[in-house]
């Protein structure tokens, strides 16, 4: 791998290349879609208020090379920008700027064909008018001579700052640069500054997903359905946890997925207990269940489906008994995915069916000792971030959100040990609507008869 002479560009130009999606992809989000969101935040804002977004940081990963630019969702959602260094400025009414009727300015990287020609292309300002729509764009190197009154407006509308942005010598246009230039501008004596509102009024709007947004997901989401089928046909003993999720993540790729929207939960045996493990490592065994809690990235949405299945194609007695109380709670938390519900209902029914069935099965005593087995919730939003934006109030319409409840008996628990070593979690997305709730990952199977049926199934890959 060759390496940029000049340090300091690759710093700046570090991310996604943002001109190139839109020669290659057609199925992206529009300007006008965008465009809308900006719309419907200035609803939520005060009268004479402004709010300003950053674009998300580069991160380093070592000496010279860096991870994957991931855009700041808030700013992503309300402009389509995939590039780092960058601000966006949102008016809640139309103002006079030297002649200029506006209620939006964004300020982007500028193009420089040297470093484009190792990172790729970049939008620059003529492309932030016809990509994005933006009529006013300027390169963020001028944003230090911007001349916004942020004392004259009754709000001014940030999230609070990051204190780990690194400042890019030689780069006035660089994150560290636009936040300081900002900090310059507003004044602290006067009481306009509101860091807080921010996060409810996006998580307000980000948690109802809109028909182009379900799109997308619903694209993600059977992307990750259509590969969690496929290991189930191809999984057996002697396999590695590391190669079933290369099973998963190859069908990803093959399927149109950019990236995966988490690291791949991939678990087999004593691992199937560990909620976030993501070593990845074992040979799976014979008699071993895996937990795959997996999810596709599209187009920057995320999938979260989680299935368990048993190495070998057949569960166990114990194995079975246990996974079925799961598949019963996790059917009792979608039942409870209704219009108007509290955001925990679909929690509290799968939680009363883990304690009555374990309390049946006497492995614990009392119903809240179910918690040492069940010690998470069972739903988050879904979307733009795996744990995505939203209000945890009721559940409205157009709201997407995972039910994944799950059991968990680790090696030395108080229990019989024939029940050791036991993980399942079964996770599936759900679109709530005016009616009954849409099972977004239903394609994938989750009964024991259709487990394992499928897993009798040739598969159409090799794996070793």
């Amino acid at each position: 791998m060759m390496r940029f002479v000049f340090f300091f560009l690759l710093f700046s130009f570090a991310g996604d290349s943002q001109s190139d999606r839109f020669l290659f992809d057609k199925d992206l989000l529009t300007k006008d879609f965008h465009k809308g969101r900006r719309e419907a935040l200035r609803a939520l804002m005060a009268d004479n208020s402004v709010a300003v977004f950053f674009a998300g940081p580069v991160r380093n990963k070592s000496n010279d090379v860096y991870y994957p630019y991931h855009q700041d969702p808030n700013f992503y959602y309300l402009t389509g920008l995939t590039e780092p260094d960058a601000v966006l400025i949102v008016l809640k009414k139309m103002q006079d700027f030297s002649g200029n009727v506006t209620d939006e300015f964004i300020f982007v990287p500028e193009r420089n064909p040297g470093a484009e020609a190792w990172t790729g292309r970049r939008l620059g300002i003529e492309g932030a008018k016809s990509q994005l729509g933006f009529d006013y764009p300027a390169e963020n190197k001028n944003f230090s001579d911007f001349q916004l009154p942020f004392s004259s407006f009754d709000k001014v509308y940030f999230f609070s700052f990051r204190e780990d942005i690194k400042d890019v010598k030689d780069n006035t246009g660089d994150l560290y640069s636009l936040i300081s230039h900002f900090k310059a501008k507003i004044n602290y004596e006067k009481n306009n500054k509101d860091n807080t509102s921010l996060k409810d009024m996006m998580a307000s709007l980000r948690e109802i997903k809109t028909p182009e947004e379900m799109v997308l997901l619903r694209k993600a989401i059977d992307i990750t359905c259509a590969a969690q089928v496929e290991l189930m046909r191809v999984l057996e003993p002697n396999m590695t946890e590391y190669q079933s999720e290369a099973v998963l993540e190859y069908f990803f790729k093959t399927k149109g997925s950019e990236k995966v929207g988490f690291p791949s939960i991939v678990g087999g045996g004593e691992n199937s207990c560990i909620l976030h493990y993501e070593t990845n490592r074992k040979k799976l065994n014979d008699k071993d269940l895996l937990v795959c809690d997996v999810g596709a990235e599209y187009h920057g949405y995320a999938a979260d489906v989680t299935r368990t299945m048993p190495v070998n194609g057949k569960f166990s007695k114990q194995q079975k008994i246990i996974y079925e109380i799961v598949l019963e709670a996790q059917q009792a938390g979608i039942n409870a995915c209704l219009e108007g519900s509290e955001f925990r209902a679909p929690h509290k029914a799968a939680m009363a069916v883990v304690q009555k069935r374990l309390m049946e099965l006497g492995i614990i005593k009392k119903p809240e000792e179910a918690q040492k087995y069940f010690f998470h919730g069972t739903s988050h939003y879904l979307g733009l971030d795996v744990h995505d934006a939203g209000m945890y109030g009721k559940l409205a319409v157009g709201n997407v959100i995972t039910v994944e409840p799950g059991i968990y008996i680790p090696a030395g628990s108080e229990c019989d040990l024939a029940w050791w070593n036991i993980g399942v979690r079964i996770e599936d997305d759900v679109l709530i609507t005016s009616g009954a709730p849409d099972v977004l990952s239903a394609a994938v199977p989750k009964t024991v008869l259709e487990i394992e049926s499928i897993m009798k199934l040739p598969g159409s890959i090799k794996v070793k």
